[in-house]
């Protein structure tokens, strides 16, 4: 290779590295927020955080790194900074407590009511589990075009296309429409890669993350057993999953496992996205399979989360399968959420937000003003905030509370708040599935076409109805 060909390939490469900093482990600015967040004492290392970040904040600055030794250095010094943010102790007056490990997790929950056993018939079971899962589906496509985007973006976008409040999933824009939207310079414009979720140019549901992991839980149970174990899942990830469709914890976890770093320490080895949402997506088939028995849910969960999480990321993905497996029997959205939140720690973060919006709830606030509230806590236009588990996790209990009975109105409700929109939408209708059975809507499952793909090896193509069908009789096969 000449020359100027390889400096131009290098060259590329950086540009688009850029963009995808976290393939590299030393997004440092995410790792002081995460670090301040989770109690770490940063005294000893605030100086070098304010070093390296001047560097950090100039957008070719990791072109500079492949291009030099200085470049290296730089790089050096924030893995060697990110590595010692894991042996600071923890503050003296952090208010929480938020253990990673099980037996700890268990140690800290608080007391509960206790939740009926699951009575009902196989064909019964299959019929919540099928609606659950194409709840999933159906919440996913209506938010997956507005990922990334924020909620007065959200709202722009539906008023110019004729789609708010959002009733269908949304279409390709015309020139005109488009035009228009921009005119009025959006935070976040859609990204060129959602587009393909346009309902006007997909075959069906297209790929996605938040369908991937259902099935890797199905897959974990079938085929390991009710004492699947936690590298059992690395081990199914790196089997079933492309590289390039894992994203923030996920992918630092997949580069962990092919550096021989096993779980638990795959999930806090140079990892700033440890309590980002991506676990909390992966929750599904955990308590599909556990119907009426949260604590079970859960504790598939801690293993599947345990991987590439830590604290609140690993609370986030027990809560909804504790969620899940307790919408089988419970008959009210507050009771639900509560029977999730009693198996995570009573003194973290996440027990503490989520009961926020249920105790506004409780007296009477509306979405709006429970909305208001979330953004007042958190800015959607910064990346942590955005993907974080907690924020997320208040958007989906805020809809859950104030959507009811009504699944559009739910789904929504968790779309239009902005925040991780597709992920949102996707559990927010998975529990709906759950709690009313096979009861979906038709206008959100015949557009798309009862085709459905995924990124998985052994899932390329399927029939949605199939597919649903395949899930939900999987999940009746291991509760038994």
């Amino acid at each position: 290779m000449s020359k100027s060909t390889a400096s131009q390939s290098w060259s590329q490469f950086a540009a688009w590295s850029n963009r995808q900093i976290w393939l590299y482990g030393c997004d440092l600015a995410t790792e002081l927020k995460q670090a301040r967040e989770e109690g770490r004492d940063l005294s000893s290392v605030e100086k070098e955080f304010a070093r390296l970040m001047k560097v950090e904040a100039d957008a070719g600055y990791l072109d500079k790194m492949l291009r030099g030794k200085r470049g290296q250095r730089w790089f050096d010094d924030a893995i060697a900074l990110i590595d010692r943010v894991q042996t600071l102790p923890m503050r003296k007056d952090y208010a929480f407590v938020e253990p990673s490990d099980l037996a700890g997790i268990r140690k800290q929950r608080g007391k509960s009511a206790s939740v009926p056993s699951w009575r009902g018939n196989k064909a019964k079971l299959k019929a919540k589990v099928r609606g659950g899962f194409l709840g999933r589906v159906a919440g996913c496509m209506l938010g997956k075009p507005y990922e990334g985007m924020d909620h007065r973006a959200i709202q722009l976008w539906g008023e110019a296309t004729g789609n708010w409040p959002l009733e269908t999933y949304q279409r390709s824009p015309s020139a005109a429409e488009l035009r228009r939207i921009m005119a009025k310079k959006p935070a976040r414009p859609i990204k060129p890669h959602m587009q393909a979720f346009y309902i006007d140019r997909c075959d069906g549901f297209p790929s996605d993350d938040d369908v991937n992991y259902t099935l890797i839980g199905l897959m974990a149970l079938k085929q390991y057993g009710r004492d699947f174990r936690p590298d059992d899942i690395a081990a199914l990830w790196t089997l079933q999953l492309p590289l390039g469709c894992i994203c923030t914890a996920e992918r630092v976890a997949v580069r962990n496992f092919i550096e021989g770093c096993l779980p638990p320490q795959s999930a806090t080895r140079r990892n700033p996205y440890r309590e980002w949402i991506g676990a909390q997506i992966r929750a599904d088939f955990f308590g599909y399979a556990a119907p009426g028995n949260p604590e079970l849910a859960a504790e598939w969960a801690w293993r599947d989360a345990s991987i590439s999480h830590v604290k609140n990321g690993i609370y986030g993905e027990m809560w909804v399968a504790a969620m899940l497996a307790a919408a089988f029997v419970l008959p009210t959205w507050p009771e639900i959420i509560r029977a999730g939140l009693a198996q995570i720690p009573r003194k973290s973060r996440l027990h503490v937000g989520v009961s926020r919006i249920l105790d506004e709830h409780a007296v009477g606030a509306s979405f709006d003003e429970i909305l208001a509230g979330i953004h007042r806590e958190w800015d959607e236009l910064q990346q942590h905030d955005w993907c974080h588990t907690i924020s997320n996790a208040q958007i989906v209990a805020a809809s859950l509370l104030c959507g009811g009975d009504d699944f559009s109105e739910t789904i929504r409700m968790s779309v239009v708040a902005g925040f991780d929109t597709d992920c949102n939408g996707a559990t927010c209708g998975s529990l709906w599935g759950i709690r009313h059975g096979d009861a979906v809507p038709e206008k959100w499952l015949s557009p798309l076409k009862n085709r459905i793909q995924t990124n998985l090896r052994d899932y390329p193509l399927s029939t949605l109805d199939g597919l649903a069908d395949e899930v939900a009789a999987e999940a009746v096969k291991i509760a038994g």
